[in-house]
């Protein structure tokens, strides 16, 4: 290709890599239900997408750094100290008992239907193991199902990216090594690659640890230094042993998310942008060579296999893993209902398929294009069917608020309190022991963890937090964490108002919405209380009552309003207020 050729092809794949995930944002659908079909179209309508003529022999190893790098990402954010009591018994048998089911019935199906050989089938199977947040996440918050089911679902599909992502690499080490004469040697071959990938991951975390306690680095600088020690580490354990780059990959991050002593930001936008841009560059790539010639006598028997998947295998998974606990037979269904196909598998498919159709495997041409029906075939349907069925088996989240209240003065204990009794869920967060401590005695729920861990990402997919409120005692961190959280959480942030002529490094020149009316400052409202003024709730007759002050309106489904500083809503009869009472006052409600 000429130089024109390879410029143009390069920016083209920015280009509708970044404009895919734009508009999966838009449309509010996860970003690989654009991803590969734009690639797809690409692909067939010019070659200037092609990266194999684009990057020649240097496009596969750059696949395998680049899904290194998605799965360094997933391994950082599995602090497993976080997984606990039901919710951990349950997903630990969803992974190992979907993990062993899935590969065998894949398997034992695609070697008839698909015509593939045992060691290719294995293979297609053990990537198709692989679900992923990036997938699951969004479909869960637009269906918003129990609290309980988003637990499980989103612990299950941050934890099967990395299990997938090894499980992939010992099958694809194992179909090479099963090639070669001799069962000993072939053992040896095996255990040889496992060894590299995983003392490679441990000698990656350890330097990275080191470095990171032990050397002040800026955001910027700290990922860098990441990003290059698993590109390193990664391209050393390839150069030794085929592939074994994902298994370091996966062992360096959940190291990085567990060691003690260190602390990894819960929020990286430099990383997670870098991570973000991989995905596209690399789905758009990956979908690209996929080509309709390739997919001509593969769509059917790849549908016929979603089928089974669908159908029959993730339905017995979840029965399986739920039986005999406590998980109502409604959430069982939806359990059973819910595993679609993402990245990893996309990923991987084409990391390893290049390496089996070069040694001759039976069948290996077609893992990439039936990884790609199964891929979009099931994101389509679980996301054009997720909401009904969860609507039909009952298992919705109620309509009602759950805010995110971050303070613990004795009046936000109060407001959390009052709050509670008028409908929302109420969660708390605070940093100081004492703060803690009064929040646990008033029988509130206290997220764990640092305030952005909690408040945005995962954190807040599995908490199901609809907006925060900054009720803290010092004004600037309201205001830091209001600027920081306004960029990743969905729902409102609001903070107190900082006092009249405050002397607040940041607080008076931020922006955003504040709470309550004029003069409801925090030292105000620490006053109120110490002179006797407390937060009670009354059913509204359309009217405030006279000497209180009107701090939320709270509808009958349990949705929150704020009264801020630009908009004091309308109470309307079967609301409920939430009210400041002068001191000496009484609850009302």
């Amino acid at each position: 290709m000429s130089t024109d050729q390879v410029l143009a092809g390069l920016g083209l794949i920015v280009v509708l890599a970044v404009g895919s995930q734009l508009l999966a944002g838009r449309l509010r659908v996860p970003a690989l239900l654009v991803l590969l079909p734009v690639g797809f179209g690409a692909g067939a309508l010019t070659d200037n997408v092609d990266p194999e003529r684009l990057l020649g022999a240097a496009f596969s190893p750059l696949v395998s750094l680049a899904v290194a790098v998605i799965l360094y990402d997933a391994g950082l954010g599995l602090d497993l100290g976080r997984l606990k009591g039901h919710t951990r018994r349950v997903v630990v048998r969803l992974l190992w008992i979907g993990t062993v089911l899935t590969v065998v019935s894949a398997a034992l199906f695609a070697v008839p239907v698909l015509d593939m050989s045992m060691p290719a089938a294995v293979m297609l199977a053990s990537i198709l193991v692989v679900s992923g947040p990036t997938v699951v996440g969004p479909l869960l918050s637009f269906v918003r199902p129990s609290e309980r089911l988003q637990r499980v679902l989103i612990w299950e599909g941050s934890l099967i990216d990395p299990v997938g992502g090894i499980l992939g690499a010992l099958v694809f080490h194992g179909v090479l090594a099963g090639e070669r004469p001799g069962f000993a040697r072939q053992l040896g071959q095996f255990a040889a690659s496992a060894a590299v990938g995983v003392a490679g991951g441990a000698a990656g975390a350890v330097l990275l640890w080191l470095v990171l306690s032990r050397v002040r680095l800026g955001e910027e600088l700290g990922t860098s230094v990441q990003f290059a020690a698993v590109i390193g580490v990664a391209a050393a354990c390839d150069a030794l042993r085929d592939d074994t780059g994902l298994i370091s990959a996966v062992v360096m991050g959940m190291a990085m998310a567990n060691l003690p002593g260190l602390d990894i930001p819960a929020r990286r936008p430099f990383f997670d942008t870098l991570v973000s841009l991989t995905i596209g560059l690399l789905f758009i790539s990956i979908s690209a060579t996929v080509t309709p010639a390739s997919l001509r006598h593969v769509v059917l028997p790849s549908l016929a296999l979603v089928a089974l998947l669908v159908l029959v295998t993730r339905p017995v998974v979840a029965h399986l893993a739920t039986l005999r606990t406590d998980v109502p037979r409604e959430e069982r269904w939806f359990i059973g209902w819910m595993a679609p196909r993402g990245i990893v598998a996309a990923a991987t498919a084409s990391t390893f398929s290049a390496t089996l159709v070069d040694k001759g495997i039976g069948g290996a041409e077609r893992i990439l294009p039936a990884t790609f029906v199964v891929i979009v075939a099931t994101v389509m349907l679980y996301g054009l069917t997720a909401f009904p069925v969860a609507r039909r088996l009952g298992v919705l989240r109620p309509a009602r608020s759950r805010p995110l209240l971050v303070g613990g003065a004795p009046w936000t204990v109060n407001l959390a309190c009052a709050l509670r009794s008028a409908g929302p869920d109420v969660l708390m967060w605070a940093g100081a022991d004492r703060e803690r401590e009064r929040i646990e005695e008033a029988g509130l729920k206290l997220v764990p963890g640092e305030l952005l861990a909690s408040a945005t990402g995962a954190g807040a997919e599995l908490e199901g937090i609809t907006g925060v409120l900054l009720l803290t005692g010092e004004d600037d961190f309201n205001a830091l964490a209001s600027m920081t959280l306004r960029e990743s959480v969905e729902g409102q942030v609001h903070r107190l108002r900082p006092p009249s002529g405050s002397h607040g490094v940041v607080a008076p020149y931020t922006g955003g919405e504040s709470l309550f009316g004029p003069g409801l400052t925090g030292p105000e409202l620490t006053r109120r209380y110490e002179a006797g003024a407390r937060v009670v709730t009354r059913l509204s007759d359309g009217v405030v009552p006279a000497g209180h002050e009107l701090l939320f309106v709270v509808r009958p489904d349990g949705r929150l309003t704020p009264v801020t500083g630009t908009r004091t809503p309308a109470p309307a009869r079967g609301d409920t207020l939430v009210l400041l009472s002068p001191p000496g006052g009484v609850r009302t409600g």
